[in-house]
């Protein structure tokens, strides 16, 4: 694929630029444009020729790994399968509908995430850690797709497990694990957006802090405690709406 003479695609705005850019990808490799076993492009090869950040590259390369048609080689690259296929795994975010789906997910984290962040401050290494902390500045800066950014700092924590599981699963659920996705979350706090953002980017930055001092048992705690809070503010706002709708 000729990515020096390829010239810019205007992009939609009614679509996230992820969805955009996994689409586009999808496409040159159902066409052949990509041929299976081929490299795909550098990340920032893809930022120049489709005009998004890294941020949004990564993350569509993650929805093209939980779709089977990529795998990614640390350190190597992303190669396209030669027999791509439907994973055997898979929660369709269209099923995540009211507040009790989005708890079911967190309460699905909660398990799986704590213990990755413990796991991350036993194994990360220094380039790990070096991308846990490019995720949560991107995350914490305000620009671009903060979901994305969001689950980007939650994926990068998986890969510091180097267990490749953890990591697979993560880019399984994808972002339907942010319950920003679906959900006014700051409304739900009972904050302003600018209270909500500084006590999220609190609770992330401890979770950073205790990986990199490699204190397992911080990691842990930390991880549980910020995904416990989003639970209960959705457990609250679950009993609410309930309690709402039986007044009716």
């Amino acid at each position: 694929m000729d990515i020096q003479n390829a010239q810019p695609r205007p992009r939609r705005r009614h679509r996230s630029l992820t969805q955009e850019l996994v689409t586009e990808l999808s496409r040159q490799i159902r066409d052949g444009e990509i041929k299976p076993g081929e490299k795909l492009p550098t990340e920032s090869a893809i930022m120049e020729e489709q005009g998004v950040s890294r941020t949004v590259v990564r993350e569509a390369l993650s929805r093209l790994q939980a779709a089977g048609l990529v795998e990614t080689r640390h350190g190597i690259g992303t190669f396209v399968l030669d027999n791509p296929g439907p994973s055997g795994f898979r929660i369709d975010p269209a099923t995540i509908v009211t507040l009790r789906d989005v708890l079911a997910i967190l309460e699905l984290r909660i398990t799986l995430e704590v213990e990755a962040a413990g796991l991350a401050a036993q194994r990360r290494n220094p380039a790990q850690l070096a991308g846990i902390r490019e995720a949560l500045d991107t995350a914490n800066g305000g620009t671009g797709d903060s979901v994305a950014a969001d689950f980007q700092f939650h994926q990068r924590i998986g890969e510091a497990t180097n267990n490749r599981y953890f990591t697979d699963i993560l880019s399984h659920l994808g972002t339907s694990i942010i319950p920003r996705t679906r959900l006014n979350s700051a409304s739900l706090a009972h904050d302003d957006q600018q209270q909500y953002t500084a006590r999220l980017e609190r609770e992330h930055e401890q979770i950073y802090e205790a990986i990199a001092r490699q204190d397992a048992d911080a990691a842990r705690a930390a991880m549980r405690l910020h995904l416990t809070n989003s639970r209960e503010r959705l457990r609250q706002a679950c009993e609410a709406a309930e309690a709402k709708a039986l007044e009716g």
